[in-house]
């Protein structure tokens, strides 16, 4: 009992330092488009070189382990192609027809579509708390994010905005998966190289509006060169937060890590009073409160639920 204890509490160690990482990304992001990038070639700056980072750590931690990748090729191609570049590229094609706070909104509610998506295919429901838990951490992110649904929104905006919270939803769905045998970091190198791919074809094809510069940018009132924070948007933000993911998920469940990365917008608000010293607004502060207790709601659910199983068996 303590062992899986330990482990539960690692996991969530993980999945916090995966949400920190990810949030910081918005800074970098920020930095590089106020210096003249577009939001297309900052994303695919950030994934392309990300696997290029990965490319050799993956093929020395699969050499003579290849038929693991052909067994598991369908899972490493939804990572790749959903969680990775559809997840991106949805985004940014949603925020051209509605607002990016609403757009990010449709985006998080990716666990919620996972949880009952697993409802579906185990006929399984969740417990009252996990629901409870649910619902918290969704009126939270409403708070944080300070989306307002209001009328007159583009359908195709929710449409990929939706599109978008599949991506997040496959994200936790794929990296919880072990059956295939493949580490977590030859299997985010993998899938980032599909998501690299296809979000160069989105650039030259036009789709993804690719524009950068080598003016330098801002990140905590400090001019840096565009590489440098290109580097950190790509090792911390990209990298360090999709392999720290994958190894949460494997540990926690999907359903658990999902909602856990609900405190990304959290450590987003931490980063932008640190970084930016842009204090939050009261309803924001009540959003972060909510999200808490959403995702320690959902975890005792789960625990609970576990429990239950465990004594039936």
């Amino acid at each position: 009992m303590s062992t899986t204890r330990s482990i539960s509490v690692f996991g969530f160690l993980l999945a916090v330092g995966s949400a920190a990482s990810f949030a910081l990304s918005g800074i970098f992001a920020s930095a590089l488009m106020d210096a003249g990038w577009t939001p297309g070639a900052a994303v695919t700056a950030r994934i392309s070189l990300a696997a290029l980072v990965l490319l050799v750590p993956t093929l020395l931690m699969l050499r003579g382990s290849w038929d693991l990748v052909r067994r598991a090729w369908g899972s490493v191609l939804i990572f790749g192609v959903l969680a990775v570049a559809g997840c991106q590229l949805a985004y940014f094609l949603a925020v051209q027809f509605i607002p990016p706070s609403l757009a990010l909104l449709i985006e998080f509610t990716g666990p919620v579509l996972l949880m009952f998506w697993s409802w579906l295919r185990t006929r399984i429901a969740p417990s009252a708390l996990t629901l409870v838990g649910a619902a918290l951490a969704l009126i939270g992110l409403i708070a944080v994010s300070g989306a307002v649904v209001s009328g007159g929104l583009h359908p195709l905006g929710i449409l990929f905005a939706l599109i978008a919270a599949v991506g997040n939803a496959s994200y936790f769905a794929m990296g919880a998966k072990t059956d295939h045998g493949i580490p977590p970091i030859p299997f985010v190198g993998l899938g980032l190289g599909v998501g690299a791919v296809i979000l160069i074809l989105a650039g030259v094809t036009g789709l993804l509006p690719f524009a950068a510069s080598s003016a330098p940018g801002v990140v905590a009132g400090q001019s840096f060169p565009a590489w440098v924070i290109v580097t950190g948007m790509v090792l911390i933000s990209t990298v360090l937060a999709y392999i720290l993911g994958v190894a949460a998920s494997r540990r926690l469940g999907a359903t658990v890590s999902s909602f856990t990365g609900y405190s990304e917008p959290l450590f987003g608000i931490l980063w932008t009073i640190l970084l930016l010293s842009v204090l939050p607004t009261g309803m924001q502060w009540l959003g972060a409160a909510f999200i808490i207790a959403g995702v320690a709601t959902v975890r005792i659910g789960e625990l609970r639920s576990a429990t239950r199983q465990i004594r039936s068996t």
